[in-house]
């Protein structure tokens, strides 16, 4: 379901296909196109009009070079809009949670990769293990929580990767899972912790934050999300409610960046203020050890 105001701003679908939603721009005539009429260009994506025009400027060697070098990127490139990151990172954690089940090497597995924010600090431990703050999404309590973990991501990435364009979701998705863990450092400092519920929050936290900026109606997510957070609060669910936290509010600003910094001339700043994002979840890791030790 959309709102009025969203159906009747037609920059939100692709001006080829009015019935897909999109949030990517050609980078030539900045009309919205969907991934079936995405072709890669040198920074971005191009229309097919844009596409056609290019070519027909182009001299006898440029498009002799173009079929000698470019066809394989054309190709290689996304056109049925698969989420194939979201099926990648299911797959990867159904194999290290298949991993985990192996008498032994299972759980030395399980221990490396798991996050315990001591483990950051040698002063402390004696160790100093960055890897954990995203690790943390691959490891999990067990089968329901694996499960119920990669079926919300096969349900959210569905429809947020397709939007987003497959970087930008992976950037979101690992952005979320580091959110997530730097929370538990901050709230729940020596607890050890497993599971993608922070990079799944963050997911859910973009998704909102762009529904609501695109115009559609968000009630829906908005319900799931806060059922899913009041369940973290229960006495005996066993829950990380400070990973839910965190990966939500880093998911709501990476996808107000995204919102925000939509317009190809505007890539620069996007991938300037994620990069300061990352930078200041990084360096809330500096409050802990004024804190607890």
């Amino acid at each position: 379901m959309t709102t009025d105001d969203f159906r009747r701003n037609r920059e939100n679908f692709c001006y080829r296909h009015p019935d897909r939603q999109s949030f990517v721009l050609c980078q030539r005539c900045l009309r919205t196109i969907c991934p079936e009429c995405q072709t890669p260009a040198a920074v971005g994506v191009i229309c097919p009009e844009c596409l056609q025009a290019q070519q027909k400027n182009q001299s006898p060697a440029q498009r002799k070079a173009e079929r000698r070098w470019s066809r394989p990127r054309v190709l290689a490139a996304t056109s049925d809009g698969r989420p194939v990151v979201s099926y990648a990172i299911i797959a990867i954690t159904a194999l290290a949670f298949l991993i985990g089940l192996v008498p032994g090497a299972g759980a030395l597995v399980q221990g490396a990769l798991l996050f315990w924010a001591p483990a950051l600090y040698p002063d402390l431990t004696g160790a100093f293990q960055p890897w954990r703050l995203l690790t943390v999404a691959l490891v999990h309590s067990g089968f329901w929580h694996v499960g119920l973990n990669m079926l919300a991501l096969w349900l959210l990435g569905r429809s947020l990767e397709p939007l987003l364009g497959r970087w930008r979701f992976l950037t979101l998705y690992l952005m979320g899972a580091l959110g997530g863990s730097v929370a538990v450092a901050l709230l729940s400092f020596t607890t050890q912790v497993v599971g993608a519920s922070g990079a799944i929050f963050a997911l859910f936290g973009a998704m909102l934050v762009i529904g609501r900026h695109l115009g559609a109606n968000i009630t829906g997510i908005a319900i799931i999300l806060g059922i899913n957070l009041v369940i973290g609060f229960i006495p005996g669910f066993n829950v990380s409610w400070q990973a839910h936290i965190g990966g939500l509010v880093t998911g709501a600003l990476v996808g107000l960046i995204f919102a925000r910094t939509r317009s190809v001339r505007r890539r620069r700043l996007q991938i300037a203020l994620l990069a300061a994002l990352g930078a200041a979840l990084v360096g809330l890791l500096l409050v802990p050890p004024l804190l607890f030790f």
